[in-house]
């Protein structure tokens, strides 16, 4: 069976620095195999500027399995691509056709302000992690997995929330740029465990107050999010850091 070929026009945002205004800048790319992934297009894109003496169009990426959240494109007005639950690093180019027309710009968030290109700062993340996303614990052995029983629904839940990569495409999908399914994964994720009952209070109330702080929306309830995370992790998330938040205060 013969390799299939895809000639494709890309608009791709192209912006200097943060200080400097960006702009749509169209590019030609043929002969794209429909089994590259879409960074390895970009790559190939990449080659082609740069052996024309261009720079090169600045995007992250890392581990390109899915795994670290690097990846972040807005591709055709959708966080990730068209593929549902994928990165944009696991997207693949059997997802478009020969001849079309990719629209690829940065996460749009005023908490994820453009570095350079494709590339944005999402620090932000970063301090509402260090604000509570961690657990106390005693030094020494670590206790038999047994001696701490954890009801199946509640591992379940917590394994499912723990799933998220951190990568912005909530914040990226969402019209206000909330954070809350991030945040309420984080949340959920801990206070659902034995081993993060010791700052369940605390955790809770310092990670919203840090999301509010960097600027961050409120909840549209419209469950953009969730459609386009790429690990699918649930709004029932999102819930439960309310009733977190609610107890908290009561507290």
């Amino acid at each position: 069976m013969s390799e299939k070929k895809l000639n494709l026009t890309l608009k791709v945002w192209r912006q200097k620095n943060a200080k400097e205004a960006g702009n749509f800048i169209t590019y030609k790319v043929t002969d794209i195999s429909t089994d590259m992934s879409f960074l390895e297009m970009f790559d190939v894109l990449n080659e082609q500027l740069i052996n024309k003496g261009e720079e090169p169009i600045a995007f992250d990426h890392d581990c390109r399995e899915g795994i670290c959240g690097m990846c972040s494109m807005y591709i055709n007005g959708r966080a990730h691509g068209p593929a549902q639950g994928t990165t944009t690093c696991q997207l693949h180019m059997r997802k478009f056709k020969d001849g079309d027309t990719i629209t690829v710009e940065p996460w749009r968030a005023s908490s994820f302000p453009v570095i350079k290109d494709l590339v944005v700062d999402r620090s932000a993340f970063d301090h509402i992690i260090s604000a509570g996303g961690f657990v106390s614990v005693n030094t020494g052995n670590a206790q038999d997995a047994n001696n701490l029983p954890v009801p199946k629904n509640d591992a379940d839940n917590a394994f499912a929330a723990a799933a998220c990569i951190g990568c912005g495409a909530c914040v990226a999908a969402c019209k206000n740029s909330s954070a809350m399914l991030f945040v309420s994964a984080k949340v959920s994720q801990l206070a659902l465990l034995p081993q993060g009952q010791i700052e369940r209070e605390t955790r809770v109330l310092n990670m919203v107050k840090t999301m509010d702080d960097e600027g961050f929306g409120s909840c549209t309830n419209t469950g953009a999010c969730e459609a386009e995370c790429p690990k699918e992790i649930s709004v029932e998330n999102i819930a439960r850091l309310n009733r977190e938040y609610l107890m908290a205060n009561l507290k």
